[in-house]
């Protein structure tokens, strides 16, 4: 599967049907427009001389369009994040990724307030340079029959790179994935018969693309199964996005936890009325949640799990196949094992160990970074650094990051399951997340970070210690605003650890 030419396959024959609607601005675009738009960049792309080209723009159609543009100019989109740091991001990824043009915004660079990175050309700029006679030879080509208008692009093969994305950063510095047409091609494949989606489905495009969640499964996914995308340029947007739900019939709902609480807070009794599918990804689904969907609006909300290098998806509970606390069983084509963290033997079902996973859908592996693949990839099986194990029946349970693992007192405690149990004892408009901090003696402690409320440390305390071992007990509960966040919806591990270390000093001042 070639990404680009499969979009150009749908929109061939889609032709009027909306595909994108951008909604803080209420525009329509339909997949003919989309198509002609994506061949009239590609022709400017294709002039930069480098082979990578990043794309900094928000989701609107102006981005799906310069991803278009880019793949069909030959080129690879190296999608930048500009919600931790557009200067520092940018700069991070021309250095590490050898090209200097970057396609963003007008609009996105005033908001952010910041002064341009050389090397940025505005979408806006590039649209103005676009002639009368320009438009009237992309408008003929659009018109071309499948295998002559492909034809027209320079030739991709499967195994190449589709896009380059960072991961997170939530725990250290951003990896450099490599994602093949083949790679992302797999989810794009089999996530639909899994659900089942189709081309009548209203998606929306709440997630930022160069998040993998958003770019497969709210961009490449429904643009290539003929879905329109209701486009949203702020995730963190609530109130629109609830309208936007509220006005279009919204079918299919993907984001992060932390999106699905902000959602439910201003939700209203018949905001969820034409959602079929809910999928919840990237971080644990608290039960808390899950519980006020299902009470609140009869509304199941199917966890997933996947990661950056795997395209994203590797397993989810479906509409068919759901089990309480698990991620699901594994997608077609997918092959997981469950392996011992001290001697890699394969484990048995119910045995807790590092969660390794094969398949198309598995990344190329790092870019520029041999050593950092092989330690990641081993004869086809990825190692994704996370804790699980397998039932007798195939379902995945995720235990959390092992680096969120953490040895206090000779034992692996797992921040994640501290977490859950602390989020069944708080009110609703609260959020919890544990991090570690030294302890000299110790060698480490547990703090929790809770968010709005006034809590009584003293009953969390007596109520989770039901369930928690002594050792598992946060020392200390700080109450903060709002956890930070990153811009893919997960929580930024490493700002909420500086917040509470800052906050122990604080005391210690005090006392």
């Amino acid at each position: 599967m070639i990404l680009y030419r499969e979009f150009i396959k749908t929109a061939l024959k889609m032709k009027d049907k909306i595909a994108v609607v951008d909604y803080s601005t209420k525009k329509e675009t339909t997949y003919s427009q989309l198509l002609i738009a994506s061949i009239l960049f590609s022709k400017k792309i294709k002039k930069f001389e480098e082979k990578n080209i990043g794309i900094m723009i928000p989701t609107s159609a102006g981005a799906y369009i310069s991803v278009l543009a880019t793949q069909m100019a030959g080129k690879v989109p190296v999608m930048i994040n500009y919600s931790t740091g557009a200067i520092k991001n940018s700069l991070y990824a021309q250095y590490k990724c050898y090209f200097k043009t970057i396609i963003t915004s007008k609009k996105l660079i005033a908001k952010l307030n910041i002064k341009p990175v050389s090397g940025m050309i505005y979408i806006e700029d590039i649209a103005a340079t676009i002639t009368k006679s320009d438009k009237l030879l992309a408008f003929t080509k659009s018109k071309l029959p499948q295998r002559l208008l492909c034809g027209i692009f320079p030739k991709t093969k499967e195994e190449d790179n589709a896009h380059i994305l960072f991961t997170s950063g939530s725990e250290k510095d951003p990896k450099i994935v490599q994602l093949s047409h083949k790679n992302i091609g797999h989810n794009v494949k089999y996530i639909p018969p899994a659900f089942p989606l189709t081309g009548e489905d209203f998606f929306l495009g709440n997630l930022p693309l160069f998040h993998v969640f958003g770019l497969t499964v709210t961009f490449w996914l429904p643009i290539i199964m003929g879905s329109t995308i209701v486009a949203h340029v702020n995730p963190l947007d609530y109130k629109s996005i609830i309208k936007s739900i509220e006005e279009y019939p919204v079918s299919v709902l993907v984001g992060t936890p932390s999106f699905y609480h902000g959602y439910l807070r201003r939700s209203h009794e018949n905001t969820f009325k034409n959602i079929r599918v809910a999928i919840s990804g990237a971080d644990k689904l608290p039960n808390q949640i899950r519980e006020d969907y299902k009470n609140r609006h009869n509304l199941d909300i199917l966890e997933g799990y996947g990661t950056t290098e795997t395209s994203p998806v590797i397993s989810s509970n479906t509409p068919l196949n759901q089990r309480a606390e698990s991620i699901g069983k594994t997608l077609e084509g997918v092959s997981v094992k469950i392996i011992s963290i001290e001697t890699d033997e394969l484990l048995p079902p119910n045995r807790i160990g590092k969660i390794l996973v094969k398949g198309d859908l598995v990344m190329k592996g790092y870019f520029g970074d041999i050593e950092e693949t092989s330690l990641h990839i081993h004869n086809d099986w990825y190692d994704t650094g996370d804790m699980g194990y397998l039932d007798e029946d195939g379902y995945l349970y995720h235990k959390g990051r092992l680096r969120r693992f953490v040895k206090i007192g000779g034992e692996m405690v797992s921040l994640a399951a501290v977490e859950d149990e602390i989020n069944k004892v708080l009110d609703d408009d609260n959020l919890c997340c544990v991090v570690e901090v030294p302890n000299p003696v110790k060698g480490a402690d547990l703090v929790a970070a809770i968010t709005t409320h006034e809590i009584n440390k003293r009953k969390i305390i007596k109520k989770i210690s039901k369930n928690l071992p002594p050792i598992s007990i946060p020392k200390e509960f700080f109450l903060i605003d709002e956890l930070p966040m990153m811009g893919s919806g997960k929580v930024n591990f490493r700002e909420v650890e500086k917040i509470c270390r800052n906050m122990i000093k604080e005391k210690s001042k005090k006392k």
